[in-house]
């Protein structure tokens, strides 16, 4: 689920390509993050500590979202070519970091 409430289809599937329009988006990350602030992912935010978005988000209860929530900070800490490496061997959409 987006933070709208809506079925999520991912962050920035489509609109990199345009097949999906950010005027249509309803999510306040895609919102802030992507279209306002131009940014990659939260990990490249400098305010994602203290953002009241990106909380509410990552602090609902849920295994998926704490996960979301630890592979940000993983990329944070160790850039994304890690993240990529681990994630590779990932079956679904998250996996270990370590």
């Amino acid at each position: 689920m987006s933070v709208s409430g809506s079925q999520c289809r991912g962050c920035k599937l489509g609109y990199d390509t345009r097949e999906r329009d950010f005027s249509k988006a309803k999510c306040r990350i895609k919102l802030c993050c992507f279209r306002d602030k131009k940014l990659e992912t939260c990990a490249d935010c400098p305010d994602f500590s203290t953002c009241d978005i990106v909380k509410s988000f990552y602090y609902k209860n849920g295994v998926k979202y704490s996960k979301y929530r630890e592979n940000i900070e993983f990329i944070m800490a160790n850039g994304y070519e890690e993240f990529f490496r681990l994630a590779d061997n990932w079956k679904g959409p998250y996996g270990r970091l370590v």
